[in-house]
């Protein structure tokens, strides 16, 4: 059985529970709370895992796997079907792109660690840090729906009428983005496709709300 080392709040931990579900393969949550008693992971057990105190971390009979998009690459390259990627060179560096796009330029600006610098070493009021967190979600986010908007390949979803990887950085970004009032009516293509992929059951169980630990 894999278990997923997650929070229910981690973008990169939402990302791979849509990977697990959209692949059909059955994985056991261990929770590790980000915020419970300074950080469960930091404590000494989770770290022999990951180094780095980041979730999530996928655990298999191969081994344990950190960083979302490498955890995802590893179960396409285990489990290549259903497809995460198109079948074509460029058709893959496209949707690769995109969700780089959302999980190197935009995530790692307002995650968990960078805002709790800017608050309590920095001393960033709370209005500063959501003005920070507004801008570079919402500046990353234009950069993607003009990546979608112009280029025929976007389909129902990000790159055609199934939900890649892509898709699946899109939503937990999103869900941030809403959750601190983010402005989205300058992505149109964006919203629209973030609520086609919520019409699917394998991004719908994944969402904070239905998780083990959500609170």
């Amino acid at each position: 059985m894999i278990k997923l080392y997650s929070y229910f709040r981690s973008s990169a931990s939402f990302r791979v529970r849509i990977a697990l579900n959209l692949k059909g393969l059955p994985f056991e949550t261990v929770p590790v709370h980000l915020l419970k008693g300074g950080g469960e992971q930091f404590a000494p057990e989770f770290r022999s895992l990951n180094p780095a105190a980041l979730v999530p971390v996928l655990v298999d009979e191969s081994g344990a796997y950190s960083q979302s998009l490498a955890i995802i690459e590893y179960l396409e390259e285990c489990h290549p079907a259903p497809p995460l990627l198109p079948a074509g060179a460029a058709d893959r560096a496209r949707v690769r792109a995109i969700a780089l796009s959302i999980a190197c330029e935009i995530h790692p600006l307002n995650n968990l660690r960078v805002l709790g610098y800017l608050s309590k070493k920095l001393g960033v009021s709370d209005e500063e840090k959501s003005a920070w967190y507004r801008h570079w979600v919402e500046t990353g986010l234009a950069t993607v729906e003009a990546q979608l908007a112009h280029d025929p390949a976007t389909g129902a979803f990000c790159h055609g009428d199934v939900a890649t990887l892509a898709d699946i950085c899109l939503v937990p970004q999103i869900f941030n983005a809403q959750r601190f009032n983010c402005e989205l009516g300058h992505v149109p293509n964006v919203m629209r496709i973030f609520e086609r992929c919520l019409e699917l059951p394998a991004f719908a169980d994944a969402v904070p709300a239905k998780q083990p630990d959500f609170a």
